[in-house]
């Protein structure tokens, strides 16, 4: 036995083990507007990433008032989203040597929160109270820890709303605005209105980022950008209503804990840590033995040097990182305010603050909105980027 053929087995062995390990993805050019670059991601861009651009081009479109394009694309994304179990892409992901990114995006509780959210929202302002309170549940159900029953959902907002539908349709919505008063932590919401029927749904700031930490990227974190954005007061014919936080999404997506695949990353990391030791060892090991003078010891030391080789190359094809992929175009703040006006058309102030109450004049928005006479709600949702002046 030599050396070279020693050598030549170990690249043949490394070969093998690392055989599939190549990912290979589709690169589209962006021209940086969300309504150009959505749909091309959409339709022609890396299958796995489909759902994350089916929600970023969604929030868009709720914020240009593009109220039907954001059905559908929420409708396909969460179809996608609720079936995922056996989806290829995580179960690459959750191997060795394929990167998390390889897997289909549904995203984290607080994304997928915010898929059904929004989806409610426009189950609302399609006159349907009960199918938009089945999204705020499930959304809720997106927020808990039902494997462990460790991570109890906390959103105020959909309590709330879940609440209101609830007096709504003439239920008893006792239970949820229990739920509201302990999980209030920025603002108490108001006594609910069940004859109010204008809704005004709130978003404002800019919600959370990801990135990665650790030795080898596996630790997913999250930041949020700067944004002077807290809260909004809406005038209506002499009328004022508060539109101040109910939730912070990135106090959700920090403290929502404990995610299957952060454990599975952990295990990642300490594998490619001991096979990046383990062949440093081999190597080390089999060049003491193989600088010894009999045929066995060198013959030994270049089968342990060949084993060195291969678990680094082994380790370096490893991939531990994060799936820092995000919904980027998420609100951080969450409000909502209701009125009582009569049929017919009015015209709508919004104004937005900071958080110690400064008035950030170039945000105003304008909305013209229609009351029905048929009895059912009037929905608006506004945020502080969307167009202005709109017609609802």
């Amino acid at each position: 036995m030599d050396l070279k053929r020693i050598s030549k087995a170990a690249v043949l062995a490394a070969l093998v083990i690392t055989s599939g390990c190549i990912t290979r993805t589709t690169v589209v050019p962006l021209t940086g507007n969300i309504m150009v670059d959505g749909p091309m991601m959409i339709t022609n861009g890396p299958s796995q990433d489909r759902v994350l651009w089916q929600y970023r081009t969604a929030a868009a479109a709720m914020n240009r008032g593009q109220f039907t394009y954001a059905r559908q694309l929420l409708d396909d994304a969460l179809a996608t989203a609720g079936g995922i179990s056996t989806d290829k892409g995580a179960k690459l992901a959750r191997s060795y040597f394929h990167p998390e990114s390889a897997k289909t995006f549904i995203g984290e509780p607080y994304e997928r929160v915010m898929a059904y959210y929004y989806r409610g929202i426009l189950y609302w302002m399609d006159g349907e109270p009960d199918n938009a309170r089945a999204c705020f549940r499930s959304a809720e159900i997106q927020d808990a820890d039902t494997e462990n029953h460790q991570y109890a959902a906390d959103y105020a907002i959909l309590d709330y709303l879940d609440g209101l539908a609830t007096l709504k349709l003439g239920g008893d919505a006792s239970d949820a605005f229990k739920r509201v008063e302990t999980e209030a932590r920025l603002a108490k919401p108001p006594s609910p209105d069940p004859k109010a029927n204008v809704l005004f749904f709130v978003d404002c700031s800019r919600g959370p980022f990801k990135y990665a930490s650790g030795e080898y990227r596996e630790e997913l974190r999250f930041g949020v950008p700067s944004s002077p954005v807290y809260s909004a007061e809406i005038s209506v014919d002499g009328q004022i209503a508060h539109a101040t936080p109910y939730d912070d999404l990135f106090f959700q997506a920090t403290t929502r804990g404990g995610r299957v695949m952060d454990h599975i990353l952990a295990n990642k990391a300490v594998f490619k840590t001991s096979t990046d030791v383990a062949g440093n060892v081999g190597i080390i090991a089999g060049v003491i033995a193989a600088s010894q003078r009999d045929r066995t010891s060198q013959e030994v030391g270049l089968g342990l040097i060949a084993a060195g080789v291969v678990s680094k190359i082994v380790s370096a094809s490893t991939t531990a990182a994060a799936d820092i992929r995000a919904w980027d175009n998420l609100p951080r703040y969450l409000s909502f305010a209701s009125l009582s006006l009569p049929a017919g058309p009015h015209t709508a102030r919004v104004e937005f603050f900071d958080q110690y109450g400064n008035l950030l004049p170039h945000m105003t928005k304008t909305i013209t909105l229609n009351v029905p006479s048929n009895g059912k709600d009037k929905v608006v949702f506004v945020s502080d980027k969307s167009l202005t002046p709109q017609t609802v």
